[in-house]
């Protein structure tokens, strides 16, 4: 991705007010319709309001404008002069936080919003360890509402140094602070008057600054089989056998030595077809068909690797498990995971521990996990799974957990 658009989620407690920033972020920007904000007053109007309800331009969904929450992963676009940003607006309910693991999972940084009146709760702590967990080490902390607290320094202080205490024990993140009010205006594009004290940087000026790096162009190629092709026979192509998937990372030309996980088959590219014609290098995030020099038994969730530094072969590991069903995890019981393109019937035989996200302390001995418990478990699988520690490649060390019924009940990151 270039570094001129930026992916970014938002998280925290219920009713801290993601949505309100996001709906201000999109008007301020020109990045909502005439009609949506018109709809947005006349809406506000009728409950009785004044003017914009600036939550109304992000809460879609019929249930979430009646309670006033947000139960889906709302994905919006806006763009300045500077930059193009991509948001996904994660639900702050305790029920959903399934929703944050899915929007984190491909972020590039997250901003996480702290109601003033209430300081670090837990759902903060837990949203800033997921997104940590799943890769970002970019961290906005919005400390919202500061209208509601007389626009105190003090305030905002206490609570940047609480939640600073919490996040440096994870490590390896850089963390921005400021100071905003999503309702009012305060340092959300604008200067604030009424917080003069503060001299660091608005909240648009943090995200159109902030230098993500995109990591999977540098990374081990990767390629997930998704489908084989086989079209029918032409002049052109008498007898054509292609691999289509979405390079996961690195990059791969015609003529590179790669190896087939998990067969181990050693082969050489001689093609890559896109819709646009042939390539002769592909790179992370593109979707291709690869030719292979070799006529080889390659199928979908097989993995096309670079020769040196392949993936790992395995058919046990361990894992960090975000557990998101009401349902208990029980060891032992039989799931399906899925891992890239790869589905395959697993067990989880062993919890090490399951994490406190309040001290970070870890609780053992453990034999179930409930909603939200996050923990170090071991899986082991009835097939292979060809993968790299999460820590390492995002793309090819997350997976997801799915009961007898085809609910998604956990997602995970693969330690080893």
């Amino acid at each position: 991705m270039s570094s001129n658009v930026l992916r970014f989620t938002t998280a925290g407690n219920v009713d801290d007010g993601k949505s309100t920033l996001i709906g201000r972020l999109l008007v301020e920007t020109q990045g909502a319709f005439e009609d949506q904000i018109e709809g947005a007053k006349r809406e506000n109007e009728r409950r009785g309001g004044k003017g914009i309800d600036f939550s109304l331009l992000t809460d879609g969904l019929r249930a979430e404008r009646e309670q006033g929450i947000t139960i889906d992963v709302a994905y919006r676009y806006f763009a300045t002069p500077k930059r193009k940003f991509i948001i996904a607006d994660a639900p702050g309910h305790e029920q959903y936080t399934r929703n944050l693991v899915t929007s984190a999972s491909t972020s590039d940084l997250a901003v996480i919003l702290i109601d003033a009146r209430n300081g670090v709760v837990t759902q903060s702590r837990r949203h800033a360890f997921i997104a940590h967990l799943l890769g970002i080490r970019h961290f906005i902390v919005a400390i919202n509402k500061m209208d509601l607290v007389d626009y105190r320094r003090e305030r905002y202080e206490e609570i940047r140094n609480d939640f600073m205490n919490f996040i440096d024990r994870l490590g390896g993140a850089a963390i921005y602070c400021v100071p905003i009010s999503a309702l009012e205006g305060d340092l959300v594009t604008e200067r604030s008057a009424r917080m003069a004290w503060y001299t660091g940087p608005k909240l648009l000026e943090l995200l159109e600054s902030i230098e993500v790096d995109d990591q999977q162009h540098k990374l081990h190629f990767r390629f997930p089989v998704q489908l084989v092709s086989r079209p029918p026979a032409s002049a052109e192509f008498p007898d054509f056998r292609g691999y289509m998937g979405r390079v996961a990372s690195g990059s791969i030309r015609v003529g590179d030595h790669v190896v087939v996980l998990p067969s181990r088959a050693r082969t050489t590219i001689t093609g890559i077809v896109t819709q646009d014609g042939p390539l002769q290098e592909a790179f992370a995030r593109q979707a291709v068909t690869l030719t292979l020099a070799d006529d080889l038994d390659v199928g979908r969730g097989d993995m096309i690797s670079c020769e040196p530094q392949p993936p790992q072969v395995r058919t046990e590991f361990e894992a960090t498990l975000c557990w998101m069903s009401e349902r208990k995890l029980h060891l032992n019981h039989r799931y399906v995971l899925r891992h890239t393109t790869k589905t395959v019937r697993a067990i989880i035989n062993e919890i090490d521990y399951r994490l406190n996200v309040n001290t970070l302390e870890r609780e053992s001995p453990v034999t179930e996990f409930q909603t939200n418990d996050i923990g170090q478990v071991r899986i082991k699988t009835l097939q292979p799974v060809v993968c790299d520690p999460y820590s390492v490649n995002r793309q090819t060390g997350g997976f997801i957990i799915i009961d007898e019924n085809d609910d998604t009940v956990a997602a995970g990151t693969i330690t080893l």
